[in-house]
């Protein structure tokens, strides 16, 4: 028999609730059959020849693109929204970066460097890392074209226009950063190739916090319909009452922006 409870939830017999579940992981498999698919089409993608000079400041000194391979093949950048001046970093690239310390212990066994790339100053970002207690290679490429060709950072120009070229379309953005991923590889003659960048939504592939909240009964409880991630915040200053209402968002990111409904 189906009972409504208080907190507006139907309620059923195990039999019910048995055949509902089957039904629902008959469109689970169609659903992971299908992202194989795409991933299948990724990996088949042409690639373009990466034949201009990117220089990047880290730790160890000046690095150029080849090298931040670490002798791996394979290159998986995360463009962290974090620019000349500013403060702190994005608190929802910040959200994406809390996860990468766990899986890069994993990437590097099939052959994978992960390096986070920003145009701060390399002294701005190893402050900020630093307060995080982040371990992974954080790079800067304050004076370099890098972030511009690969579309997740804009000129002035392209800002008083109010349409930026921002994830392969053309479309408002409040701030001079965006979030992205790019991957690359390297030939065995050292020859770099871009094989994919992904923006908008698709960064989520790196937020493994959103796929667990997407199993709980609330989801993602996100209600916002202009700001849906105002609740990140970086995770030092996270209330001690997670129920209460968080103040305001900072509007020097992507948290302005309306949530892009497409990837």
């Amino acid at each position: 028999m189906t009972d409504i409870t208080g907190i507006g939830h139907e309620v059923v017999s195990p039999d019910r609730w048995l055949a509902e579940r089957k039904r629902l992981l008959a469109r689970e498999k169609e659903l992971t059959r299908l992202h194989d698919e795409i991933a299948r089409e990724r990996r088949a993608l042409p690639w373009v020849r990466i034949d201009k000079r990117y220089a990047f400041e880290g730790p160890e000194g000046r690095r150029m693109l080849p090298g931040l391979f670490d002798g791996r093949s394979q290159l998986l950048m995360q463009h962290f929204m974090f620019g000349p001046g500013w403060e702190q970093g994005c608190p929802s690239c910040s959200y994406m970066a809390d996860h990468i310390d766990g899986m890069n212990m994993h990437l590097p066994q099939r052959d994978v460097t992960l390096v986070v790339v920003s145009r701060a100053t390399l002294p701005g970002i190893e402050r900020f890392r630093h307060r995080m207690g982040w371990r992974f290679q954080w790079v800067s490429s304050h004076g370099s074209d890098f972030n511009y060709d690969f579309g997740v950072s804009f000129t002035d120009e392209e800002r008083a226009r109010g349409q930026l070229p921002y994830n392969y379309r053309m479309q408002p953005f409040p701030s001079e950063e965006a979030p992205g991923i790019s991957l690359f590889v390297k030939d065995e003659a050292g020859t770099v190739f871009h094989t994919y960048s992904t923006y908008g939504r698709s960064v989520e592939v790196m937020m493994g916090t959103y796929q667990l909240l997407d199993l709980t009964p609330k989801g993602r409880d996100e209600h916002n319909p202009v700001h849906a991630m105002d609740w990140f915040r970086h995770h030092d200053r996270y209330d001690a009452d997670p129920l209460r209402k968080p103040a305001a968002a900072s509007g020097s990111c992507c948290h302005a922006s309306a949530p892009e409904q497409s990837p």
